[in-house]
């Protein structure tokens, strides 16, 4: 009898196997739970829907919402185009009318005649669900309430398997890495998609690898400034600031950000530089000390550790430095002797000012040589006042005319112009000709920005996902070297469930989740890097009626066609002949 129960048990688990039923096997995998849906609406056409998971491929080009069936008609198969070196993405939509219990997303390598994309180069990762809001009013203080509500899909979860519940969505988030060794032809893959009570399903997909190489995230040349907050990271971790632990659980996050082609360090040279308006304000990385006769002292330990950190892990362009001039003109020291701060409002251009600045930047210009990095740094400045910029300027080149400086500009100060190694101005501004063919001969740096006063293109969790890639055909198109935001990872309180802050619109903040997650945001705005690349490698390539047509496409990424056309359109259409 034993002999029969075990062959019988035996057979069982044959039969789950065959029939692709054996994930109940595996452990279960418990994550968080998402925000309820406050716009949730069950439409009667879930009822009519067949028992079991649903699975289709959808578009990158989507926010699928929660409780609304994704597709009218499944699609089973996809086509994708990239370089070699290049990573292309595709979304699947997974749904169901009862719940089911750990749903799985398998991809497979992908093979050609000639070559293989090995299986580690393909990442699946369930789409996850956050609260946002709406851009009305853009900047300024924002009351819950007073703001539309809902929950839309952005965070890219790598999580093993997850549930879904009755008449709910879920979408998955398919990457592929392309080697830059890859033999150019036709690949094909799969993805299964298993549970471990239903057969599992399996879409196939094909990447054309074109004979054309990307280089590598370390040689783009597009300025992406993407702006750190290491403190937001300890808080997340809670870790002690610049412990060893404080480090360790950074590393993912600088090493996603320099892979997305990363130029810039960002350090904060004193306390509270934008007047604590984030969750986790930005503190001092250098301790200032007024000693006893009146001399200065600084404490340059964890600059440098996080200077290093962040070279050694493959953002070595730039060092910014915050801020000369921060809001409101506030800053902080210590006494020697004595562990409480001491408060100091001075304004640029006064004796009290230069009386603070200039010991510092005598003493900080002979540390940062002393280190190799003074050519790679900036006193860096954000959305200040001309008279402010002026002296500011000349007291940094009274101490070092070769110290370079860098702004974010919401306003164009025509006469500091040839003073600013790195000019980054609001979406909007109309870039002269000759101030971009300048900057250029002179190998300064120029890039545009967007914050919470624009309406579109932007990074906000309700933001349309192609308007992050149109940054980088817009960038192509003015003729300048990149693109700033002013916020890589300045998380809110909960920024796993709900995107929203006390000021500005929702995921302003952040491009990134806890824990070195990525977003539906970040992997576009990478796709639109790629493919700035792509257009100088091609234009070096083209001339005559081509080169003239290539150039009228680019043309059409203007920020008001934007409403009428939509990013999605522009960029799908010049995609199609940039690949071409």
């Amino acid at each position: 009898m034993l002999y029969l129960r075990k062959l019988c048990a035996l057979s069982c688990i044959a039969l789950m196997a065959c029939s692709g039923q054996g994930t109940k096997q595996m452990p279960r995998v418990e994550t968080f739970q998402e925000a309820a849906d406050p716009k949730k609406e069950l439409s009667t056409e879930w009822d009519n829907l067949q028992n079991g998971l649903q699975v289709s491929f959808g578009s990158i080009d989507n926010r699928y919402r929660k409780h609304e069936i994704p597709v009218s008609q499944k699609k089973e198969q996809i086509a994708l185009t990239a370089w070699r070196g290049e990573r292309v993405a595709a979304q699947l939509v997974l749904w169901s009318k009862d719940s089911i219990d750990q749903v799985r997303c398998e991809a497979s390598a992908l093979k050609s005649a000639d070559g293989v994309i090995d299986k580690g180069q393909v990442a699946t990762s369930f789409v996850r669900y956050v609260l946002t809001d709406e851009f009305r009013g853009g900047c300024g203080h924002r009351k819950p309430e007073d703001f539309d509500v809902n929950l839309v899909a952005d965070a890219l979860d790598p999580v093993a398997a997850i549930d879904i519940e009755g008449k709910s969505v879920r979408p998955v988030w398919l990457s592929v890495k392309v080697p830059a060794d890859t033999k150019p032809g036709n690949y094909e893959g799969t993805v299964t998609v298993s549970t471990p009570d239903q057969k599992s399903q399996q879409l196939s997909y094909t990447v054309k690898v074109i004979d054309r190489t990307l280089p590598a995230p370390k040689d783009w040349t597009f300025h992406l400034d993407l702006w750190q907050n290491p403190f937001a990271i300890a808080r997340w971790h809670k870790v002690e600031p610049w412990s060893e632990q404080h480090f360790k659980v950074m590393a993912p996050y600088i090493k996603m950000l320099a892979d997305a082609g990363q130029k810039c360090i960002t350090t904060s040279i004193n306390h509270h530089p934008w007047n604590s308006q984030t969750f986790d304000p930005f503190l001092s990385m250098i301790k200032w000390t007024q000693k006893k006769d009146g001399s200065w002292e600084y404490d340059y330990t964890n600059f440098d550790k996080w200077v290093r950190f962040a070279r050694d892990l493959g953002i070595t362009k730039q060092i910014n430095c915050y801020s000369m001039v921060p809001w409101h003109n506030q800053f902080q020291y210590f006494k020697e002797g004595e562990d409480k701060p001491v408060d100091l409002k001075v304004k640029p251009e006064t004796k009290e000012y230069n009386a603070f600045w200039k010991p510092f930047l005598t003493d900080f210009t002979k540390h940062l040589k002393g280190k190799g990095w003074f050519k790679y740094t900036t006193i860096a400045m954000d959305e200040r006042q001309a008279d402010d910029m002026k002296a500011v300027i000349k007291l940094i080149k009274s101490v070092d005319s070769d110290f370079k400086i860098a702004l974010a500009a919401n306003h164009w100060i025509p006469e500091i112009m040839n003073d600013i190694y790195d000019i980054s101005l609001i979406e909007r501004f109309d870039y002269p000709e000759k101030m971009k063919s300048d900057r250029k001969a002179k190998g300064q740096v120029t890039t545009f920005y967007t914050c919470c006063s624009c309406p579109y293109p932007n990074t906000f969790t309700f933001s349309p996902p192609a308007e992050a890639t149109w940054f980088g055909w817009y960038a192509s198109a003015l003729g300048i070297d990149g693109y700033l935001r002013w916020a890589y990872n300045s998380w809110v309180e909960k920024p796993m469930v709900d995107s929203r802050f006390r000021a500005w619109p929702a995921g302003d903040t952040y491009i990134v989740y806890p824990g070195a997650i990525s977003s539906i945001r970040f992997e576009r705005m990478i796709e639109g890097i790629q493919d700035f690349e792509k257009i100088k490698i091609v234009k070096q390539d083209l001339e005559g009626a081509e080169l003239e047509h290539f150039n009228e496409v680019l043309k059409k990424f203007a920020i008001d066609a934007i409403p009428e056309v939509t990013a999605a359109k522009m960029v799908n259409e010049a995609k199609e002949l940039l690949n071409k």
